[in-house]
């Protein structure tokens, strides 16, 4: 049975693994206590607020969720890249 922590707004974040779950709730809590206003510190404060009720486990667990991720995001980017580079070669070697 998965445990369940809470945002600093009180909000429950249950820790089944679900890392975009964690990053919504926080996006969600964010935008209705700032209406979009707020940076780099808010955001930084909520997560050291999320590790801090976390055990190791779950932090290990959550980084290589998070980490995994990073990589398919990485990598996404880079093939998006390439297809990009390839449409503009042939743009050129049609004549376009």
């Amino acid at each position: 049975m998965a445990r369940t922590i809470t945002t600093s707004a009180g909000t429950p974040i249950e820790l089944d693994g679900d890392v975009l779950a964690v990053i919504e709730t926080i996006s969600r809590d964010l935008t209705r206590q700032r209406a979009l206003d707020y940076g780099f510190e808010e955001v930084d404060r909520e997560f050291q607020h999320l590790v801090a009720q976390m055990t190791e486990a779950e932090l290990r667990a959550y980084l290589k969720e998070s980490l995994f991720m990073s990589f398919n995001r990485f990598e996404n980017d880079r093939l998006s890249g390439v297809i990009r580079k390839a449409g503009r070669a042939a743009d050129l070697d049609s004549g376009l």
